[in-house]
């Protein structure tokens, strides 16, 4: 048996609310009074978009013996699917979402929240009660991969691997203390958010945010309104995004990056303009976060203490005190010294053109450091066994500049071999909550792009 809440910080709190602060006891009982809502079912899908609200849903799955589904989207056809292969399911939620299909849906009630206090001396001291245990063997998420590559794939994480795996995560970011303050840009249903921005505030007594804002000026309010030391929890498009729009930012502790690719000079800029260190996660969906690295200190990445890295068939096996055994990982790795390593990109990211070879998120970050673009991915369109020996194509964001322009910047910085045929500006690149290119969504843009460039043509 494992608590559900732990390493709490001594006033007990973990969300804090537009309208107040969110203790262990409101909490508690928020999460068991659902618990008693939510019927026999064998798993339950958590639709909350309100973090604290998702916590409460995922934290009464467990009082029950629950399993929370977690959809790395919302669109009908995904849930539809996900409801056919997991029938018996029932589904919380924070707001009404059209087009879901039935069962019917049980909503969570909006939840009490204390209201805010003029200063910390006006709040009455909290009491922590019982923490209850859980097993550590249940099953309590079915995590899906984000389906950048294809169908969405299912990945059971127990109790136990949660709270292994986040202790493990927070002895490295937190010196296990505790007591930082959490804002996040990534949603909750993703292996990512669910462990930064939920199990750390559960698990590592790290007061969270309970929105997700989005927008640059919506990020700077939600920091100012939490006490230091403070963490921004994102991604390299909204951390792109920030750096672009300027903002001013309170005094951060650092910002953790995971989801894509962080450019170099990007980390630069970031680290320069708001005064603080980027720190990024390496991971997956199968084994978590792993490892971790701040990039303008060094490339290398360092695993987490009690992970190994061992070659096997050609592969790299991961091994740690939260899997129950050896996970092999999907990417090309060079093993160093002590724990690190070099990260050379994902197995099914490697290209082979003409004899040579090369990632596709090395190229994307070479057309992101272009000056004038602002988003862009590089992708290999064909779906046959060899479409990693054909050619490439190449989307970007780039308002100030002609396809023509980026390419031109772009010829002189890679092998001729790859250069994008075509490369194509478009409006927006289709990112997913997380912040993700699902590879099915990016070969639509590119369709519509193509035939509309043709059109232009005729």
């Amino acid at each position: 048996m494992l608590p559900l809440l732990d390493n709490l910080a001594p006033s007990g709190d973990l969300f804090l609310h537009a309208d107040g602060v969110v203790g262990v006891e409101e909490f508690l009982g928020a999460a068991q009074s659902l618990a008693d809502r939510l019927g026999d079912e064998r798993h339950v899908m958590n639709l909350c978009d309100d973090r604290y609200q998702f916590a409460v849903g995922f934290a009464a799955a467990l009082l029950n013996g629950q399993t929370t589904l977690m959809p790395p989207n919302r669109a009908p056809e995904l849930i539809s699917s996900l409801l056919a292969d997991y029938p018996d399911t029932r589904i919380v939620w924070d707001r009404g979402l059209p087009g879901l299909p039935p069962p019917p849906v049980p909503v969570t009630e909006t939840t009490a929240i204390p209201p805010a206090h003029d200063t910390p001396a006006a709040r009455q001291p909290a009491v922590i009660p019982a923490i209850p245990l859980v097993p550590a063997d249940l099953e309590a998420v079915v995590a899906f991969t984000s389906g950048s590559t294809g169908k969405p794939k299912p990945n059971i994480k127990t109790w136990a691997a949660l709270h292994i795996g986040t202790g493990m995560a927070a002895t490295r970011f937190f010196a296990n203390r505790g007591g930082h303050q959490i804002v996040a840009t990534v949603p909750p249903q993703h292996m990512y958010g669910l462990e930064t921005s939920v199990l750390y505030a559960m698990l590592a007594g790290c007061p969270t945010s309970s929105g997700r804002p989005f927008f640059p000026a919506d990020v700077a309010t939600a920091l100012a309104s939490l006490s230091a030391p403070r963490v921004l929890v994102t991604t390299p498009a909204h951390l792109r995004a920030l750096v672009k729009a300027g903002v001013t930012l309170p005094n951060l502790e650092f910002m953790i990056s995971a989801t894509a690719p962080l450019p170099l000079s990007l980390a630069q800029q970031a680290e320069s303009m708001f005064h603080t260190e980027v720190r990024e996660i390496y991971g997956c969906t199968e084994a978590g976060s792993l490892a971790s690295r701040r990039q303008t200190a060094s490339g290398n990445w360092q695993l987490y203490d009690g992970m190994t890295l061992t070659p096997a068939n050609g592969s790299l096996l991961l091994a740690g005190p939260q899997l129950s055994q050896a996970v092999p990982l999907q990417d090309q790795i060079d093993l160093l010294e002590d724990g690190c390593f070099a990260l050379r990109g994902r197995n099914e990211d490697m290209l082979n053109i003409a004899g040579k070879r090369a990632s596709l998120a090395d190229l994307t970050n070479t057309l992101l450091e272009i000056d004038g673009v602002e988003d862009a991915v590089m992708i290999a369109p064909d779906d046959s066994d060899d479409a990693r020996v054909g050619r490439v194509a190449g989307l970007v964001v780039a308002p100030g500049l002609s396809a023509e322009e980026v390419l031109a910047a772009l010829r002189p910085k890679i092998d001729p071999a790859f250069l994008p045929r075509p490369l194509l500006n478009v409006a927006a690149l289709p990112r997913n909550a997380a912040s993700k290119l699902p590879r099915s969504a990016v070969l639509e843009l590119l369709q519509r792009e193509l035939q509309a460039h043709k059109a232009e043509q005729a």
